[in-house]
C-alpha cells in the first residue's frame, strides 16, 4: 500500500546478520541515478537533432511568459522516459527530480536557490492531449499545442536518408502490419478475428533496421489499407535524394494486390516481392515439381534404410529414424500466372516445393524481378524470406519501446504515442548503427543495449567547476561506453 503524506517513513532500516555487522540502508545517498547511459542517448540526440526537428512539427500557441517548458524539452523528457523504460507519463511525477534526466535536457543542476524541476505528467499531456472536436491553436482554450503531421512523417525518411554517407545502389523497403491490443474505449478500436482482440492495426514501413513509416490504422480495415501511398510518399522522397537507386518492396501475401503491383511496374527500377496465397490453380501449376521433389526424397530415404538395415534389426521405427536422417528435398520453379478478374496482366511466380517425411509445403511469391535477372531459389531464399528479420523489430517496438501503450482516447493522441516510440526507436538504433558498430552490442536489441549500456548507477556530484557523474567501478560494460564516448566524438557537430 502507498503511504500517504501523513505516515511516518523511517529514516533507515537495518538488517541484522548472524556474526556479520549489521546492514543499515537510507535513502539519505544523495544525487544517485540509475540512467547514467542517457548521456550517451543526449549527446546522439544533440549531435543528430532528431528530438529538436521533431519539435519542428509542433506548434506552441502557449503564453511565452507563462511557459517553463518548451515543446521541444517537453518532447526529448517524454522520448527518452520511454528509451530508458519508463512507458508512461505517470513515471515523470518522479523523474522530474532526477538529475540525470535533467542534465540530458541541458538543465544547470547547480543552482541551489532554483532547483531543477523537469516537467511532471500533466505538463507532458498537454502534448498527447488530442481532445474530440475541439478548436486547435491560438484560440483554443484546452489544446495550445498541435502537431503537423505531415513534418513528422517527413523527418523519418530525412533521418534515414542521412544516416548514408552515399547513396547505396540498392534498398530493399519491407512492408508489414502488427497487432496493438487496446483496454478501453479508444476511437477506432474494434475487434479483429485475426488477433483475438480489439487492437489497432499499425502499418509500419522498415529498411533493414531503419524506421521509415509508422502509421496507425484501425482493425477492421483491409490489411493493405494506406499502404500505396504511405509507399508512394516514401519512395518519393528517397527519390527526391537518390535518383538511381535500385529498390525492392517486400511483403506478406496481404500486399499482393492490383494496385500495389501496377504501381511499382509502372515506376524505374522498383521491384517487388509479394508472398501470394495458395489456391487449387497454382498448387495443380506445380504437379511435376511436387512429383519430382517426392521422387528425389523418397529415392534418398531408400539408400538410407537400406544402408541401416544392414545395422539394425528392421522394424516399424526404422523408416522414421532414416527420415530423420535426410534434409526434405526443395525444388522451386518460375511460372506465370494471372488470375481471372483481380489482375491485369500475368505475373511471374515462383514456387517453393518441399517435400519431406510429413508431406508437401508449397510457397509462392509473386515478383516483378525477371529470370534472366535472378532464378526463382535466389528470388525466394534471398529476396523473399529475409523479410522475417521485421518480427524483430516489431519486438522492439512492442515490448522495449512501449509502443502498444495507445491507452489514450483519441486516435491521434494514439498515433503521437506511436511516433514518440518509433522516435525512441530510431535514437536507439543510431546509438547502434554510429557508436556500437565494432562492440559486442552491434546487432543487440534495443532492450539489451538499455540493460547493458543505459541502466547505469551512478553517484552525481555538483561542485563550481563541472559535474561528476560517478558510475559504478564495476561495471562490466566499460570499453564499450568508451568505444561508444569515441564514436560519437567524430560526429560532425550541428550547424
Amino acid at each position: 500500500m502507498t503511504p500517504v503524506k501523513t505516515d511516518c517513513i523511517p529514516k533507515q532500516f537495518t538488517f541484522k546478520q548472524e556474526k556479520l555487522p549489521p546492514v543499515v540502508v537510507n535513502f539519505q545517498g544523495g544525487q544517485v541515478t540509475s540512467d547514467a547511459g542517457l548521456s550517451l542517448i543526449a549527446e546522439i540526440d544533440r549531435k543528430l537533432q532528431i528530438t529538436s526537428r521533431l519539435a519542428l512539427g509542433f506548434q506552441d500557441y502557449r503564453n511565452p511568459n507563462k511557459t517553463l517548458h518548451p515543446v521541444e524539452s517537453l518532447l526529448a523528457q517524454r522520448i527518452y522516459g520511454l528509451i530508458m523504460g519508463y512507458e508512461d507519463l505517470n513515471d515523470h511525477e518522479e523523474l522530474r527530480h532526477d538529475p540525470m534526466f535533467a542534465l540530458a535536457l541541458g538543465k544547470n543542476i547547480g543552482q541551489e536557490n532554483e532547483p531543477f524541476i523537469l516537467a511532471g505528467k500533466s505538463t507532458l499531456n498537454r502534448i498527447e492531449h488530442c481532445p474530440e472536436n475541439v478548436e486547435q491553436g491560438a484560440k483554443s482554450r484546452y489544446h495550445k499545442i498541435s502537431h503537423c503531421q505531415e513534418e513528422i512523417e517527413k523527418l523519418f525518411v530525412d533521418i534515414f536518408l542521412e544516416s548514408y554517407s552515399s547513396p547505396p545502389k540498392q534498398i530493399t523497403l519491407d512492408l508489414d502490419v502488427t497487432d496493438d491490443l487496446v483496454h478501453g474505449n479508444q476511437e477506432q478500436a474494434f475487434f479483429n478475428t485475426y488477433y483475438g482482440g480489439y487492437c489497432y492495426a499499425p502499418l509500419y514501413i522498415f529498411c533493414g533496421k531503419h524506421l521509415l513509416a509508422a502509421k496507425l490504422r484501425a482493425s477492421n480495415v483491409d490489411p493493405a489499407e494506406g499502404a500505396l501511398s504511405e509507399l508512394q510518399r516514401v519512395i518519393q522522397q528517397i527519390r527526391a535524394e537518390w535518383n538511381n537507386v535500385e529498390i525492392l518492396v517486400r511483403g506478406d501475401s496481404a500486399y499482393s494486390r492490383e494496385d500495389i503491383m501496377e504501381w511499382c511496374e509502372s515506376q524505374i527500377k522498383v521491384d517487388y516481392a509479394f508472398g501470394l496465397p495458395q489456391n487449387s490453380r497454382l498448387v495443380k501449376m506445380t504437379a511435376a515439381t511436387q512429383s519430382k521433389a517426392k521422387q528425389e526424397f523418397e529415392q534418398k530415404l531408400s539408400t538410407v534404410v537400406s544402408f541401416l538395415e544392414t545395422l539394425f534389426i528392421p522394424d516399424t521405427e526404422l523408416l522414421e529414424q532414416a527420415s530423420n536422417l535426410i534434409k526434405n528435398s526443395i525444388w522451386y520453379k518460375t511460372i506465370d500466372y494471372q488470375t481471372h478478374e483481380s489482375w491485369s496482366r500475368s505475373r511471374r511466380v515462383v514456387t517453393k516445393v518441399e517435400y519431406g517425411a510429413k508431406g508437401t509445403n508449397i510457397r509462392f511469391v509473386v515478383t516483378s524481378i525477371p529470370t534472366n535477372r535472378m532464378s526463382p531459389s535466389e528470388v525466394y531464399a534471398k529476396k523473399y524470406c529475409p523479410r522475417g528479420e521485421m518480427e524483430n523489430r516489431f519486438k522492439e517496438q512492442k515490448l522495449e519501446l512501449f509502443s502498444d501503450r495507445t491507452s489514450t482516447h483519441t486516435f491521434a493522441g494514439n498515433q503521437l504515442r506511436l511516433w514518440f516510440s518509433s522516435i525512441a526507436y530510431v535514437l536507439m538504433n543510431a546509438l547502434r548503427n554510429k557508436c556500437l558498430v565494432k562492440t559486442e552490442l552491434h546487432n543487440a536489441q534495443v532492450g539489451t543495449i538499455r540493460t547493458k549500456l543505459l541502466k547505469l548507477g551512478a553517484l552525481i556530484t555538483v561542485s563550481t567547476r563541472r559535474v561528476l557523474i560517478a558510475i559504478n567501478s564495476s561495471c562490466p560494460y566499460q570499453h564499450i561506453y568508451a568505444t561508444a564516448y569515441r564514436y560519437l566524438q567524430f560526429l560532425p557537430h550541428p550547424g
